[in-house]
């Protein structure tokens, strides 16, 4: 019963972080256009995923100190954190080649590749470099909270792995807004739950989502300097 309590004050934090924009995002882009900045509405949004989710992600784990019990509901045996950090670094590569695969079968589908979400984030974070930290912080616990403790935790002990994960990963792709995409989130979020009910720790999962979104953002921040690099070092003697 406090695990359901739990879960549902975690359920209500996360909305009320989803809606809040609509009524705060319109007083900050008023107090953010009398300053000097160059691009007042991504400098809004990015103060805006910031503070949001900074303040969601703090108040989650505030309640989740408050109910030890919360962080242990898959039965067996949980991995060390040794192991369980490992499984998170594995877990990266496996998302990573799951997502080239799942590109590579959008792309025979006719979908073209790039992702308008991911595009909208990295120039948020060029305009406040402090929404870095929500997109590859605070978005991973928050998202891994909901969606693999809360939704695949709850589904497992009433069905099975493949149908909590399934259900799990179709829940994480809708909620990025990017139907277009929706096989690129899902087998993420089926990885990811895999990386979870491996170790039965939620850090495993958060770990592979961190390493997975700061890969995004180095790359989008830094590939063609990366690029050139390698193509500038693949020439010397």
């Amino acid at each position: 019963m406090k695990q359901q309590k739990t879960a549902l004050y975690i359920l209500i934090i996360y909305c009320v972080m989803q809606l809040s924009g609509a009524v705060f995002i319109p007083l900050l882009h008023k107090l953010i256009k009398t300053m000097d900045v160059k691009d007042p509405v991504f400098t809004t949004f990015g103060w805006w995923v910031f503070i949001s989710m900074g303040i969601a992600t703090l108040l989650t784990l505030l309640i989740i100190r408050k109910d030890n019990s919360f962080l242990r509901p898959l039965k067996g045996q949980q991995a060390s954190i040794g192991a369980a950090i490992g499984w998170g670094i594995i877990g990266f590569f496996l998302v990573f080649f799951g997502q080239i695969f799942a590109a590579n079968l959008e792309l025979a589908l006719g979908i073209e590749p790039g992702s308008a979400n991911t595009e909208q984030f990295i120039e948020i974070a060029h305009s406040v470099p402090f929404a870095i930290f929500a997109i590859v912080i605070f978005a991973p616990i928050l998202e891994e909270f909901i969606f693999r403790r809360i939704i695949f935790g709850s589904l497992l002990p009433k069905t099975n792995f493949f149908v909590a994960a399934m259900v799990s990963a179709i829940a994480f792709a809708v909620i990025h807004f990017e139907f277009v995409h929706i096989l690129l989130y899902a087998v993420s979020g089926f990885i990811f739950a895999f990386i979870y009910y491996k170790t039965k720790r939620i850090i495993a999962s958060i770990i592979s989502h961190m390493l997975l979104n700061g890969f995004v953002v180095v790359v989008q921040f830094y590939g063609e300097d990366i690029k050139k690099f390698l193509e500038t070092y693949s020439q010397m003697p």
